[in-house]
């Protein structure tokens, strides 16, 4: 079986986990293969017609916007059976802790565990948010090749508020192509997607959320108006 992610792509430096301390980001460019890529590329076109769309702005998340199509890992985990094996496996688990700086684990939320997240329209958006677990590893099946596209993570680490990312002055955007990944710590790491900026444009990323021992379970409700 040829691998869907490749955790040699990935240059493990020593400063890896001190930069996503301190910038609650780290890019990992390539790390989805090429074989994998376009696996999970028909497993996401197959779940797509079992996606539902949303539009609406999120009371709990200072009523920033969702315009995007959405499939909950509830429904994932009945359809697919190579999405939650990715989710699951021991390498890639592996990789996000020795990324991290400490163990992580799957975490107990069916719905939440491994969501795929969709923008397709002009002008769609997954609005500023924090997540309820700590860690957010993103695949990026699709995505605008030019920057000026949108469809651009922006986000804010250690941040007070959600509206500390229209304001300060650390805060960043970072562009990814199809086959990259990022590793968030998505809890204290204000974050959103960049609106797509015309039509025929497509960014589709697999979420998988992560947790760890010291993590006190929390929940915003946020996954629920989302996903299910």
């Amino acid at each position: 079986m040829f691998r869907v992610v490749d955790p040699d792509a990935v240059a493990l430096q020593p400063t890896s986990t001190e930069r996503l301390t301190a910038d609650g980001y780290l890019p990992l460019p390539g790390l989805i293969t090429a074989d994998g890529l376009a696996l999970l590329r028909r497993e996401a076109a197959g779940l797509e017609a079992l996606a539902r769309r949303r539009d609406f702005s999120m009371a709990c998340m200072d009523d920033s916007p969702r315009h995007m199509t959405t499939l909950g890992g509830q429904i994932i985990g009945e359809a697919s059976e190579e999405i939650p094996a990715l989710y699951q496996d021991s390498d890639l688990l592996e990789l996000v802790s020795r990324l991290a700086g400490e163990p992580v684990s799957e975490v107990d939320d069916p719905v939440e565990r491994h969501v795929l997240n969709i923008l397709h329209r002009e002008g769609d958006t997954h609005g500023a948010h924090t997540d309820d677990h700590p860690y957010a590893l993103v695949l990026f099946l699709e995505a605008p090749d030019d920057p000026a596209d949108g469809g651009l993570v922006h986000f804010l680490p250690h941040a007070g508020a959600l509206r500390d990312l229209d304001t300060a002055d650390d805060a960043r955007t970072a562009h990814h192509r199809a086959g990259d990944a990022y590793l968030l710590r998505s809890d204290t790491t204000a974050h959103r997607v960049t609106p797509l900026t015309r039509p025929g444009l497509r960014r589709t990323v697999l979420n998988f959320a992560y947790t760890t021992p010291a993590s006190r379970p929390h929940s915003t409700g946020s996954a629920a108006e989302l996903y299910t």
